[in-house]
């Protein structure tokens, strides 16, 4: 049955905005970033000793640091320029994948992109030893997954130059292949970045479009509301415009699924479900209801 499949039974985008996982980390990395302050005053607890990832650390059995390092900047453009990132480019592959996909994929992208790092340190300590903050293995991740899902969106480089987003992507990735091979002291942990760009297209590839999770999200996730109007499908796909909304309620159930779901699941078929539309999930979930209610 229709509603039996995988995507129709996924944690939706139809949650407010304040119940966003990308948001929640957003507000999590902010209060982190207030208490590292906080405790340089006050505590002068050694915060980056144990919490900041490093090949030390990692020879010391701190394995945590693989997670608490992705909440930890060093400065307020460090934070800023991530945060402003996850927002732009987290929220849209929330909506499209769900929380729990979205989770997944960015603390993975997070956790492989540190022991890139930490890896490399271990072998070339001179270049890639230094200890290693911020949520940039994460959010490379989040803009991997954007590009491959949307890779003809546009991405204005520092706010002006135009870019493709899988331009962009192959940008970064040669860059930082390049300053691997070719390594400075920049403070740039680029070990990090290749290894969230990377972590991303596997989980795309093994995870996403195999339908297969890396934990069962679902006691977790955040029920969505059911909508009451259901977007129709655009002419191209699109992140972030509004598409026109229409009412579907009173469409008899064959002929909605025989207009509106079929080439959804023709398109599913074809080129896999992370393919999809926002509009396009919600069009699957109002078919969903349309069937429960025969019952």
């Amino acid at each position: 049955m229709l509603y039996d499949r995988p995507y129709m039974r996924e944690g939706g985008s139809g949650a407010a905005w304040w119940h966003s996982a990308a948001i929640c980390l957003i507000f999590v990395n902010v209060a982190v970033y207030l208490f590292q302050h906080i405790n340089a005053v006050y505590l002068h607890w050694p915060l980056p000793q144990y919490l900041a990832l490093s090949s030390e650390g990692m020879r010391h059995g701190y394995v945590w640091q693989l997670l608490t390092f992705q909440f930890l900047h060093i400065g307020a453009f460090h934070l800023v320029f991530n945060l402003l990132a996850l927002y732009w480019f987290g929220r849209p592959v929330e909506e499209a994948l769900g929380s729990g996909r979205f989770l997944e994929a960015y603390f993975a992208s997070g956790i492989i992109g540190g022991l890139f790092q930490t890896g490399l340190g271990l072998a070339f300590p001179a270049y890639f030893g230094q200890s290693v903050v911020g949520a940039s293995a994460g959010v490379f991740g989040l803009v991997t997954l954007f590009a491959l899902m949307e890779p003809d969106r546009v991405i204005l480089l520092w706010f002006v130059l135009p870019v493709r987003a899988l331009y962009f992507v192959y940008g970064a990735l040669f860059l930082t292949l390049f300053f691997i091979l070719v390594p400075s002291n920049s403070g740039v942990a680029h070990a990090a970045h290749l290894g969230g760009i990377l972590a991303a297209m596997g989980y795309l590839k093994w995870f996403v479009q195999a339908d297969r999770r890396l934990f069962k999200w679902r006691r977790f996730e955040i029920p969505r509301e059911e909508p009451e109007l259901v977007e129709a499908a655009a002419s191209k796909r699109k992140f972030w415009r509004r598409t026109e909304i229409t009412s579907m309620e009173d469409m008899p159930a064959e002929e909605f699924i025989s207009r509106e779901v079929d080439p959804i699941l023709d398109k599913i078929s074809s080129q896999g479900i992370h393919s999809l539309t926002v509009g396009e999930r919600k069009i699957l979930e109002a078919a969903r209801k349309k069937m429960a209610r025969r019952k």
